[in-house]
């Protein structure tokens, strides 16, 4: 489980995180959705320890990340999987190079263990068979599916997911949406996911916290988002839903 008690993060006279608290349940999928600018982003690199909030707790498992020396720090990091908005592939390796990288870099595991790995985590992502293409012959879906095998390759806990239908057509957007479900119920990792595609929210969440002006505005279940009164939500979902 994730607590995410009062953080704030400024950059200068910039001040994004204004006092977050978010619980993140175990074995759920939690989207956090928002605007453009409003912060989700900035709160994912927090979570994960790649910046340090100004004030307040980030509990990880019960133990606070924001209060750890740098290799304390690698050693909690280990529990995530991050699928990055632009999939972060390198254009030089091969499809099994990319997702085993971590595995080459991190572990003594035989080469043998790490390419049923790599297969095995192909299969999952629904991309059999693609090991010895490289990233500039796949399509923006494939890549972002390629990216996630990656994520998954460590056996994480967690799996972080930054705006993962950004530049997709609605049909792969709507594939990522239902493999990141699929993923969820068949290897029962807690995920997050990082998103303005209201779309996705309908698609893959058990529990929705919506950011508005630094902190989370909304919280419930996607049911919850759709039937609310609350004004502030009702105009992004009505904005969110005029550009589809």
């Amino acid at each position: 489980m994730i607590e995410i008690k009062n953080v704030i993060k400024s950059f200068g006279s910039n001040h994004v995180l204004k006092g977050v608290n978010l619980t993140i349940e175990q074995g759920k999928t939690t989207v956090i959705l928002g605007s453009s600018g409003c912060g989700k982003s900035v709160l994912l690199k927090n979570i994960i320890g790649l910046l340090i909030p100004d004030e307040g707790e980030i509990l990880i498992d019960g133990e606070d990340i924001t209060m750890m020396n740098e290799k304390e720090v690698y050693r909690v990091r280990n529990k995530f999987g991050f699928l990055f908005q632009s999939a972060a592939l390198f254009d030089s390796m091969t499809v099994a190079e990319n997702i085993s990288l971590g595995l080459v870099e991190n572990t003594n595991r035989p080469k043998s263990e790490i390419d049923a790995i790599v297969k095995k985590n192909l299969g999952l992502v629904r991309m059999p068979g693609t090991e010895k293409l490289k990233p500039s012959e796949l399509s923006g879906g494939m890549r972002k599916r390629v990216g996630l095998a990656r994520a998954l390759a460590a056996q994480p806990e967690y799996i972080l997911y930054d705006e993962p239908t950004t530049g997709l057509d609605p049909i792969t957007s709507n594939a990522i949406d239902t493999l990141i479900g699929d993923l969820a119920k068949e290897l029962k990792v807690t995920s997050i996911v990082v998103t303005h595609d209201i779309f996705s929210v309908y698609e893959v969440a058990d529990w929705v916290a919506m950011m508005y002006d630094g902190v989370v505005h909304f919280q419930g279940t996607p049911k919850d988002l759709k039937n609310t009164n609350d004004s502030i939500v009702r105009e992004f979902l009505e904005r969110t839903d005029s550009k589809h």
